[in-house]
């Protein structure tokens, strides 16, 4: 690939996590994950859905854009896009965008959970924040690494407890979970 083409510079900016543009798109990137987990969590509220289910609605199809747009620049400006593609964070982006477009070219797929299914799926959205926490393979030597090592431990638990979360919610409804809130916050079993 020549390296004046736009493709190039993409490249250098997609991939190119040593880059000053390479960390400014890995930033904004892990931004945009964490608000849309934020909103995903936010959905999960039943009295926040009915006030905010619209504008929630419209702040999901606009994440799901934004993961669209880059799934597409990183298959276009990859070496080998069908690699890419078929590489654990190609599925992993794929899954990410997937659930909100099958619930909006299924709509009539709500009857049985299937919709509130794909919903949760999003929640694969955290493993794109994968990407950013290899430094879990090195041997730390300095107080400076352990804390780092501490960091990617706890992100990782926090990763596995909203995974676990959310399929819970999904397998016991909302109405369970919530009943199950209000005994443990008023100390009933």
């Amino acid at each position: 690939m020549p390296r004046k083409s736009i493709k190039h510079h993409l490249y250098v900016i997609i991939f190119g996590t040593h880059t000053r543009a390479g960390r400014a798109f890995d930033i904004a990137l892990i931004i945009a994950i964490i608000t849309s987990l934020l909103v995903l969590i936010l959905e999960s509220l039943p009295s926040v859905m009915t006030e905010w289910s619209r504008e929630l609605r419209y702040i999901e199809y606009t994440f799901t854009a934004i993961f669209t747009v880059e799934y597409l620049l990183r298959l276009y400006c990859s070496p080998k896009p069908k690699s890419y593609a078929t590489s654990f964070y190609g599925v992993v982006d794929l899954l990410a965008i997937l659930p909100t477009y099958l619930a909006i070219f299924f709509p009539g797929a709500s009857f049985m959970g299937v919709v509130r299914l794909l919903r949760v799926m999003r929640i694969f959205r955290i493993l794109k924040l994968v990407r950013y926490l290899q430094d879990s393979n090195i041997l730390l030597r300095s107080l400076l690494m352990a804390r780092r090592k501490i960091l990617i431990f706890f992100s990782t638990v926090g990763i596995l407890v909203t995974i676990f979360g959310a399929l819970i919610f999904v397998i016991e409804g909302p109405t369970t979970v919530l009943r199950v809130f209000r005994k443990a916050s008023t100390g009933r079993s």
